[in-house]
């Protein structure tokens, strides 16, 4: 991955210190008073290093080991300014409700609060953390001229962010004319084994990117399989195989739950019991065999004719499973590539070219079968209007191999893509594999990140809609679908991203993002490059507060999706929190408001919680409060 991945892109995470520096609050309030001179050279070196990003970004790309340094350092430091411009702004925040008359409506007692917040202690503790930013970007200063790094010109960034609609193609009407012989192939294969008192195995094998998912999609909403099989199930598996997880998974996804007093591979036992089922295991990757005997041991239970339809890219795996028929995807054939393509490319009524149709069917021969190769290369070039500019593209996207498989291609998309694009969907990390993300929520948490843009004509949640659009139009996100809650009084619209694609987002985000679905062995899994922890294993408080013991990540959002017996402990650690969501069945809010002056995002949507603490009301900076599904809030005496 390393090979055909570019670096975090570090433009978006500079030119956001470059607009907290700049607030208009910063100067109204008078918070930088003393610290006028340092902070005009700041922001002159920050412009300065702002030219010579894209060139440091380039070498890094051609394996220079100096300047991949270099940017890794300038993003430790471009963290740890941002984190000081927060304090900053937030002691503006407070200078202004202070003005305004805010703690006397309060009833507060504003020492009491605010003990530490005497002006001539915040200029002294604050203008040493100045200095010691000032020093630290010096020295890259330094660095930038010793490694030749030169001005770079950026295209401008077009603010005509249209909202774009997002289906622009079907894939599944595209995938059932495509792969209509491998469905009925498969079907075949199910209903043959009607009376077969052994457990059916067959996986489907291929490249990434090749369409294995759409095609199970196909064959599991097929009438025929719906009406033979009395208990349908889909699990997505990918990185991690794990026995009784699983056999949890596969338990809520029936609808049921794993009993507290049974282990998980019982209660899947029951479920499965006498009754013929499909289930799938999407995108497996485990190639050990005690663990798939372990599982399979229970799904034998099951009646004549069950049978596990499997997706994977290795082969080995198949072998393993014990298949009794590997189906081996072949590539789709160029006659539909290129319908993706044309159907991507030209979608947006652009006049067709005489010389771009031509060069389609090159293209088509960059994508080695793959549909979601041809969905990237058809999306890319949708924002290209010249034959010149497509020859830039044919030049730089590298004829797929077996080792790279698609890669090189979904990396040229994720390359084309504007700087601060870049940064939200390298946030995406942040959710597990096939994970149906919330896309209003979503946009919440680039709000609160500060990843979106601000413009005069049109507000953060605008343009974050529009961001999502753009970025659904060019396939980083895909199954995008919207369901109706609680008697159609609203709507939720979710969405998906491809595993290839989340591997990206893994790799350019590196440490930063950080999923848990279990308790890791160790306290290593939470570096302290740790920027944003999703956590849903069943003893959250208890692996976090180990962890954040003996570490200190500077985490940014933590979203947390299994119910707390415990508060979160070491909370003055919590300090650079932007963005929290507290899971279900919480029955105590677990954090004091005191230690989240940076928050805007707080998300207690079905989490039980019953009241707030009583120093709610000095979180300055919060933008978004999610609510719905609490009742019956009070707020503490």
């Amino acid at each position: 991955m390393g090979e055909v991945v570019a670096t975090m892109a570090i433009r978006p995470l500079v030119s956001m210190l470059m607009n907290k520096s700049s607030n208009y609050l910063l100067d109204k309030y008078k918070v930088m008073e003393g610290m006028e001179e340092q902070h005009k050279v700041l922001q002159r070196k920050l412009l300065a290093i702002l030219d010579v990003i894209t060139d440091a970004e380039e070498q890094a790309m051609a394996h220079r080991e100096g300047a991949k340094a270099w940017l890794q350092e300038l993003k430790t430091v471009a963290y740890k300014a941002n984190e000081v411009f927060d304090e900053f702004k937030y002691e503006a925040l407070r200078r202004e409700a202070k003005k305004n008359g805010h703690y006397r409506e309060l009833g507060f007692d504003v020492i009491k609060l605010f003990p530490a917040n005497n002006r001539v202690v915040f200029r002294h503790r604050m203008g040493s953390k100045l200095c010691k930013i000032l020093k630290a970007i010096e020295v890259l200063i330094a660095e930038m001229q010793a490694f030749g790094f030169k001005y770079q010109p950026q295209p401008p960034v077009s603010h005509d962010l249209r909202e774009r609609d997002y289906v622009i193609i079907d894939p599944q009407e595209i995938a059932s004319r495509s792969r209509y012989e491998d469905k009925k192939n498969i079907v075949d294969i199910l209903l043959g084994e009607a009376s077969n008192t052994n457990l059916t195995v067959v996986p489907i094998v291929g490249m990434g990117g090749l369409g294995k998912t759409t095609l199970t999609q196909l064959i599991y909403n097929e009438p025929e399989i719906k009406k033979h099989f009395q208990l349908l199930l889909w699990v997505c598996v990918s990185d991690i195989f794990d026995v009784n997880s699983l056999a949890k998974s596969i338990v809520e996804t029936a609808g049921g739950t794993a009993a507290s007093n049974k282990a998980p591979l019982d209660s899947l036992q029951k479920l499965v019991c006498g009754k013929r089922y499909l289930l799938v295991l999407d995108d497996v990757w485990n190639r050990e065999v005690h663990k798939w005997e372990k599982l399979k041991v229970c799904l034998q239970q099951g009646g004549s004719g069950s049978a596990v339809l499997t997706t994977t890219r290795d082969k080995q795996v198949a072998e393993i499973m014990g298949a009794d028929r590997t189906y081996q995807l072949k590539d789709l054939e160029n006659k539909f590539l290129k319908e993706i393509i044309e159907a991507r490319t030209f979608s947006s009524g652009k006049e067709k070219h005489v010389v771009l149709v031509k060069m389609v069917d090159e293209i088509v021969k960059r994508c080695r079968g793959s549909p979601l190769a041809a969905n990237a290369l058809g999306s890319v070039l949708r924002t290209k209007t010249s034959v010149k500019e497509w020859k830039v593209v044919l030049s730089r996207s590298n004829i797929c191999t077996e080792d790279t498989g698609i890669l090189p291609i979904l990396k040229l998309s994720y390359n084309n893509l504007p700087s601060h694009m870049k940064q939200c969907f390298a946030f995406c990390a942040v959710f597990p594999k096939d994970y149906k993300i919330d896309v209003e929520k979503l946009i919440q948490l680039w709000i609160a990140n500060g990843f979106i843009p601000e413009q005069k004509e049109d507000s953060l949640k605008t343009i974050g809609k529009q961001i999502f659009s753009e970025l659904a139009s060019r396939s980083f996100f895909l199954d995008i679908e919207e369901s109706k809650h609680y008697k159609d009084y609203y709507s939720r619209t979710t969405c998906k991203i491809h595993d290839l694609m989340h591997d990206i987002a893994m790799f350019v985000m590196e440490n930063e993002c950080v999923v848990a679905n279990e308790k890791p062995s160790d306290t290593k899994w939470l570096p302290d490059s740790a920027r944003h922890l999703f956590l849903s294993s069943e003893i959250t408080e208890g692996i976090l507060n180990d962890s954040m013991e003996k570490r200190s990540p500077a985490i940014q959002t933590l979203l947390l999706y299994r119910s707390m017996r415990s508060p979160l402990q070491h909370l003055s650690k919590y300090k650079s929190l932007h963005a929290l969501k507290l899971c279900t069945r919480t029955k105590s809010f677990v954090l004091q408001s005191k230690y989240l002056h940076h928050l805007r995002y707080l998300d207690l949507s079905s989490s039980g919680i019953k009241a707030f603490p009583e120093d709610i009301s000095i979180l300055y900076n919060l933008q978004m409060l999610d609510l719905s599904n609490c009742m019956n809030l009070v707020r503490l005496p």
